[in-house]
């Protein structure tokens, strides 16, 4: 059977990439060369000497170990993915920030109504939900507070009623 001129045309013709074909390789070619050098941007994920960790009973450590130190301690477990652009940034400023809110590993750099003041805090944040971060909870499974892990920070910050339990 012998092909019509139109199709004998097209199929003989040397095919060339169509404008979107190009345009997408373009684009997928820059985003792929940004994403690559991005991951060159330095960022700070060193942890800081311990000088004082908060002085709090063993069962509030624990919580505060699993939940709050990844952000606000100077022992800071720097996972996987803090290490590759953009999330890094993300990672290493909520760090930066937890820690010039409240540093479980500076506590001596805090006189006692500071610390009374955080201590208060902390249990105002936990209560509200806003602590431990939704975000972090979301890839730190073990970081959910249970109703006993509530009712221990609850009394040991006194709930909000000025006074913490004291270790001693």
């Amino acid at each position: 059977m012998m092909q019509s001129p139109e199709v004998h045309q097209l199929t003989d013709s040397p095919k060339k990439p169509s404008f979107l074909k190009r345009l997408i390789l373009v684009v997928l070619g820059t985003f792929a060369v940004f994403v690559i050098g991005i991951q060159f941007v330095p960022v700070d994920r060193s942890n800081p000497p311990v000088t004082q960790v908060v002085d709090a009973p063993q069962e509030v450590m624990a919580i505060f170990k699993r939940a709050c130190f990844d952000c606000h301690s100077n022992e800071t477990i720097w996972p996987w993915y803090s290490k590759v652009a953009p999330i890094s940034w993300v990672v290493a400023g909520h760090v930066e920030n937890g820690r010039e809110h409240i540093n479980f590993s500076t506590w001596d750099e805090y006189d006692a109504e500071d610390r009374t003041d955080m201590i208060e805090e902390i249990w105002e944040e936990v209560e509200k939900g806003a602590m431990p971060l939704p975000n972090y909870v979301r890839l730190h499974s073990e970081a959910v507070l249970t109703e006993a892990d509530l009712a221990v920070l609850k009394a040991w910050t006194g709930g909000g009623s000025g006074g913490h339990e004291d270790d001693h």
